[in-house]
């Protein structure tokens, strides 16, 4: 497994993978940005770059998370989450075929091993609030706002 750290608007990005697939991408409170991106991680370290440009809504280079088949699950349905949308832990109960297992799919969410790209920023409460998130809630705010810009209307 080869790692890297990249900056981000959100703090240092540790990224980790292969030629299999990235396994991880999370946030650290601090660190030291990589002088080199090894060959396996320059896509997922372009996508993010243009993510966070504003250039990409949808990442394509392959995955290797590992996680129980539960978790491989909601991660999977989380990835269906379109860009800019949110969804319920409630909602993505249902969609996952048990409104009952809203606990386990919060958890398995809050062990998502892959930051923005499976996006489990995009789960709100059943109220709309923002609960829940592994790199704080800033964070979460941040991402929502950042795919779903509010628009200053116009007065004339």
């Amino acid at each position: 497994m080869e790692t890297c750290f990249i900056n981000s608007p959100l703090g240092i990005t540790k990224i980790v993978g292969d030629e299999n697939g990235i396994s991880v991408i999370s946030i650290l409170a601090e660190g030291e940005v990589s002088k080199t991106i090894p060959k396996p991680l320059k896509e997922c370290v372009a996508q993010l770059g243009d993510y966070f440009d504003g250039k990409r809504t949808e990442f394509t280079f392959n995955l290797n998370p590992t996680g129980t088949d539960f978790q491989q699950r909601v991660w999977q349905e989380l990835r269906n989450i379109p860009f800019g949308k949110t969804i319920s832990y409630l909602d993505l109960s249902k969609k996952l075929g048990d409104a009952k297992a809203i606990r386990a799919v919060a958890s398995a969410n809050g062990k998502n091993p892959l930051w923005i790209v499976v996006p489990c920023h995009r789960v709100i409460g059943t109220d709309g609030s923002l609960t829940g998130y592994a790199g704080g809630l800033w964070r979460k705010k941040w991402l929502l706002e950042h795919e779903n810009p509010s628009q200053q209307q116009t007065l004339f």
